[in-house]
């Protein structure tokens, strides 16, 4: 059986950052949100689903997903989210799972944002990683990352796991709250505790 850690986190938090210093470690690295962009672009596996739920509002010119209009829409009305969650999660599980099988690295980090917000994963996931930071900071990258507004920042805020309940069920707690030398020290440590857990 293959080791894979969960490594989750609240938007802004840092998932990415943590999962590219395991990936420089060695670590194979699965992030659940590029497999839904590749799930929800031209001719991708869940397009034809969320046509069928969506109609053409949601379709960009080209035949993808208008990931801008998606957004707007599943944040300010909970149906269409749980519509939507109920065409990708399952299929990004199954990409998932294939991904893990081709694998060839001691242990696997799987980058699953919504790790306890779903039970999808919890006979996937051996362990779980939270990358950590106060929200404030959160909301500030997040900002200038993706260029929304406050307002659109705590309304995805709003939609996850508290922190303090993510803090309570992890394993594992990365502090990101400093800068990136201070992220890969910690990395380190859990990449040497992962091989010998693995």
């Amino acid at each position: 059986m293959t080791f894979i850690v969960g490594l989750t986190g609240g938007i802004g938090c840092g998932k990415s950052s943590a999962s590219q210093c395991f990936g420089d470690l060695g670590a194979d690295v699965i992030d659940t949100d590029v497999i839904a962009r590749m799930l929800t672009k031209p001719h991708g596996l869940a397009m034809s689903s969320i046509k069928n739920s969506f109609g053409d509002t949601m379709m960009a010119a080209d035949g993808s997903l208008d990931r801008k209009k998606m957004r707007d829409s599943i944040f300010s009305d909970i149906n269409q989210r749980i519509t939507l969650e109920k065409i990708l999660h399952p299929l990004i599980l199954a990409e998932t799972l294939q991904q893990v099988k081709k694998t060839r690295s001691p242990y696997i980090i799987v980058v699953i944002p919504l790790l306890f917000e779903t039970d999808d994963y919890d006979k996937v996931v051996q362990r779980s990683l939270v990358v950590d930071c106060e929200e404030q900071q959160q909301i500030l990258r997040t900002m200038e990352r993706s260029k929304l507004t406050e307002h659109q920042v705590k309304a995805i805020i709003a939609t996850q796991v508290s922190r303090k309940d993510r803090l309570q069920k992890a394993d594992d707690v990365i502090d990101n709250s400093q800068d990136l030398a201070y992220l890969k020290a910690q990395v380190v440590q859990l990449h040497r505790k992962y091989l010998s857990l693995s």
